[in-house]
């Protein structure tokens, strides 16, 4: 349980609480943001690394599998409230975001006892998005051009992979219930009665145990 991929998500999820009162006490300071851009970056970094060293290593446990979105979501929801609270990035996209990820959480849960919904290349880009916009809004406050268009793609990006996360999970309840033979193994997204993904799944099965990478939704 307390392998190296373990410790740097751990780390990125006691990385929230610290960088949530460094923009509530001082976001609206130059030293303030610059203190909360280093400890956001510091954190998406090891966001990068558990994947990378529990592939590598053979490492994917169910534990990572769990706490990685857990920690992913809690960073990015942490830094969109208190940005949006200095009135650097708007409530609406910051709502959005938000029901976007508890929908695909709940959907997760429900279907857990199914399957397993793996990684889209979409969910990765999604997460790219929303960390460009958070790094872009910490490095240059206020409202900007070049913010406007990251915020719509963001946006508009976390809308179309939350729905693609539907078809999936929707794919995945249908294919329990009509017969498949033996050698048909269950994954979301398969090609269900006629309705496909909006996005193919990445090259290896996410969600934990042996052989499985860290889950991007």
């Amino acid at each position: 349980m307390w392998t190296l991929p373990n410790v740097l998500t751990g780390l990125r999820l006691l990385a929230v609480p610290f960088l949530g009162a460094t923009l509530a006490v001082a976001g609206d300071s130059p030293r303030g943001r610059m203190a909360a851009l280093a400890l956001f970056v510091a954190a998406s970094v090891t966001d990068f690394a558990d994947g990378w060293v529990a592939r590598r290593r053979g490492q994917c446990t169910d534990l990572g599998a769990l706490v990685d979105p857990i920690a992913d979501k809690a960073l990015v929801g942490t830094a969109l409230i208190c940005l949006s609270g200095h009135d650097v990035v708007p409530w609406w996209a910051t709502l959005v975001v938000l029901a976007r990820e508890v929908a695909v959480t709940g959907l997760r849960l429900t279907v857990l006892r199914h399957g397993v919904i793996p990684a889209s290349r979409g969910g990765k880009v999604k997460t790219v998005t929303q960390t460009a916009l958070i790094l872009l809004a910490l490095a240059q406050p206020g409202w900007t051009e070049a913010l406007m268009v990251v915020v719509v793609v963001t946006v508009a990006w976390t809308l179309i992979t939350g729905l693609d996360y539907a078809v999936k999970a929707t794919a995945l309840t249908r294919a329990v219930d009509s017969p498949r033979r033996p050698w048909q193994r269950r994954v979301a997204g398969d090609h269900v009665d006629g309705g496909g993904p909006l996005f193919p799944n990445s090259g290896r099965q996410q969600g934990g145990g042996t052989g499985s990478s860290r889950v991007r939704s």
